[in-house]
């Protein structure tokens, strides 16, 4: 979609599985099922899709999450079935005329792998210390989310993995936000904003991006399918499930009354869509392009 100066995409990193169970909590295999069919290891696929944004006028390229990466032992390859088959990062980039040092912005939701993994590569140099992926870039994450995944609670701690983020504060490459008025100010760009979460974990901080009259929104894991956008339908991986049923209520509200476009980072079938306001729920509306 282009706007002016300025054009945003959805592109795909990969793709990986996790289980159907953990990612719909309490609600019903016989339920979820029906929306993300899972295979013979109730594996559901799971999408890994960032945003692109390309300011010609600016000369900025921003980038929204990294993906899962590529730092994966086979056998982690076969838990998560993690498949770069038909979509890696640097293809993405490609075929939208980049290339990883030509990205200027990098916005970490959070540090989880699968979010995250990406901000980091194996050295060329063949040490076994990875280095940033984007040589110039700048990466941003909110300092209640750094502080927790320095110091991760045992649930969290296999998701919060020291080489996808150290490397970045070791280069000088990671700065640390406080709140929206630190993101906004740090980014320093019309337009770009973030909404905090503390539901699926602590400061996840997802994009707002307003480029003319259209509005996108990043949900993350804060809605990480469109087939949570039902209130209730949160994760088990979810560490305060009242605070993120709280924050869904509010975020869907105003989605449906600024007409938002949810662009679904997890969603293996629908890269974005409305949200409508339905009898009992909300729901998944039109499917957009972007």
């Amino acid at each position: 979609m282009k706007i002016g100066n300025v054009e945003i995409f959805s592109i795909e990193s990969g793709v990986f599985k996790l289980d159907g169970g953990a990612m719909f909590g309490t609600v019903p295999k016989s339920l979820w099922e029906k929306a993300i069919p899972p295979d013979e290891m109730n594996r559901i696929p799971m999408a890994l899709r960032l945003i692109l944004l390309k300011d010609s006028k600016a000369k900025r390229n921003f980038l929204v999450d990294t993906g899962i990466g590529h730092k994966w032992s086979d056998k982690l390859k076969g838990i998560y079935a993690i498949d770069h088959s038909k979509d890696t990062l640097d293809q993405s980039l490609k075929s939208h005329g980049l290339t990883a040092a030509d990205i200027t912005d990098v916005v970490l939701t959070h540090l989880h792998f699968d979010h995250a993994g990406g901000a980091t590569k194996a050295s060329s140099a063949g040490d076994s210390k990875p280095v940033p992926t984007f040589p110039n870039a700048t990466y941003y994450v909110q300092k209640d989310n750094y502080d927790w995944a320095t110091r991760p609670n045992s649930r969290e701690a296999a998701s919060y993995l020291p080489e996808n983020f150290v490397p970045l504060m070791d280069a000088k490459k990671l700065v640390i936000c406080d709140g929206v008025a630190g993101f906004e100010k740090a980014i320093n760009y019309p337009g770009f904003s973030v909404r905090l979460s503390y539901g699926h974990t602590i400061g996840l901080q997802c994009p707002l991006i307003q480029i003319g009259s259209e509005i996108f929104f990043y949900p993350s894991d804060l809605i990480p399918t469109s087939s949570h956008i039902p209130v209730p339908w949160v994760m088990g991986y979810d560490i305060h499930v009242i605070k993120i049923l709280d924050e869904k209520e509010e975020i869907l509200k105003e989605a449906v009354r600024d007409n938002w476009t949810l662009v679904y980072e997890h969603d293996p079938v629908f890269p974005a869509t409305k949200v409508l306001r339905g009898a009992k729920h909300f729901e998944r509306g039109l499917t957009v392009q972007v």
